[in-house]
């Protein structure tokens, strides 16, 4: 499901981290092309590379050399404060560790996004409880995330990624912490998000429940890519 506008591309990528004593080399010089509605993975053992990809990707941290381009913007031009509003407006981002505000409601967690972007609060709290509706737990709207499933919290997240209709969504293991039936449960709700809002993924994931699902694989070897592959459209079985 998707079309010919890059939405993401990369330019020989490269990523080093530096201590006092010793140079460790993340990417090394990764050039691709991300399209509007893509479901992509990016695979590949730990420490391949593929997190310090989307952390790049999401302007998280800065490349040692190489650009990235979000829809035509070069991020190497941007304050960090530019970066921050990019981050805030144009992607959205579920993390291994969930990441929910345990002080705040599973309704102001999703809410929280739309807060920063100055919606009014009449607004952003019915948008929240629409995505919440969605995806299937407008239930827990006024529950704390201590309260809920591990699962439910991954859904939270998930809701809180895309209530702002970011251009894309940057998911780092976001099934590592689930059993299968959760899992799966989990990346038909992404999937469907992606089919009927068009809503763009990406992930950084070894986990092959979600590998069998996607619709491009890029695998990733010691910061380099190995293998760019169109699969057949699971939405199609």
């Amino acid at each position: 499901m998707s079309n010919s506008k890059a939405l993401i591309q990369t330019i020989d990528l490269h990523k080093t981290y530096k201590t006092e004593a010793v140079e460790t080399p993340a990417l090394n010089g990764v050039s691709i092309e991300l399209h509007v509605g893509e479901f992509t993975a990016v695979a590949g053992p730990s420490g391949s590379g593929k997190s310090t990809l989307l952390h790049l990707l999401g302007g998280l941290d800065r490349p040692t050399s190489g650009e990235i381009f979000l829809e035509g913007v070069a991020l190497s031009g941007l304050s960090k404060d530019q970066l921050a509003r990019l981050r805030m407006t144009n992607i959205g981002f579920v993390f291994q560790a969930y990441n929910l505000i345990p002080v705040l409601t599973v309704l102001e967690n999703t809410a929280f996004v739309l807060e920063l972007q100055g919606v009014v609060r009449a607004e952003r709290i019915k948008r929240a409880r629409k995505i919440l509706a969605e995806l299937g737990i407008e239930q827990y709207a006024d529950q704390y995330p201590s309260r809920i499933s591990g699962g439910e919290q991954q859904r939270v997240a998930v809701a809180r990624a895309v209530v702002a209709e970011p251009s894309i969504v940057l998911a780092d293991e976001p099934t590592a912490n689930l059993d299968t039936a959760t899992s799966h449960e989990l990346i038909d709700l992404m999937r469907r998000l992606n089919e009927e809002k068009g809503a763009t993924f990406l992930f950084a994931t070894h986990d092959s429940r979600l590998l069998d699902r996607v619709s491009r694989l890029i695998t990733i070897v010691d910061g380099l890519i190995t293998e760019d592959e169109k699969k057949h459209d699971p939405s199609a079985e």
